[in-house]
């Protein structure tokens, strides 16, 4: 070969190295660009997390107060109505045994219409008076305080449940 071969051989050389050593630095240049944006969304994902776990933590929070609230309200009113229930029907008691010691009697006030019966209007009015009591025996009167003590525990349950109703399961 020739000098001048050798001359654009060595130029053809230095060329092609100059050329592969562009291309790695423009490589390098492009990795740390990529690395650089990588680590960038690497860190907004972090702190993305970080949002979305801090609103989860705050609304966990949140839910278990409310919840607190209402098991509070929900155990107030529980106790509320408990007691009530206990001195009605303590009451009812206390007139039961007041009827069966014969402290007191347990009377029905009623009236009774001639017209609308089977008694004749003659023997009522003559009979009967307008807007009498009646006196019930001691059967009929545990009868009567029995269904009494029904109703209170029957109205005592249904005024818990509209409380509960309304103070629990309606607030916001």
């Amino acid at each position: 070969m020739n000098p001048a071969t050798w001359r654009i051989a060595g130029w053809a050389a230095l060329i092609l190295v100059l050329m592969a050593g562009s291309g790695a630095g423009a490589w390098q240049v492009q990795d740390w660009r990529y690395g650089k944006r990588l680590s960038d969304q690497a860190m907004a994902h972090q702190s993305d997390l970080a949002t979305i776990s801090n609103a989860a933590n705050t609304q966990t929070r949140q839910a278990l107060e409310k919840q607190q609230v209402a098991e509070q309200a929900r155990a107030d009113n529980d106790a509320k109505a408990t007691k009530e229930k206990a001195n009605d029907l303590a009451e009812n008691e206390r007139l039961r045994r007041a009827a069966d010691d014969s402290a007191r009697r347990l009377r029905i006030a009623g009236s009774c219409s001639a017209g609308g019966g089977h008694v004749p209007e003659a023997t009522s009015a003559a009979s009967l008076g307008n807007a009498g009591t009646v006196e019930l025996t001691s059967i009929a009167g545990r009868t009567v305080f029995d269904i009494r003590a029904g109703i209170i525990a029957d109205q005592a349950a249904l005024r818990a449940a509209q409380t509960y109703i309304r103070d629990v399961c309606q607030r916001p």
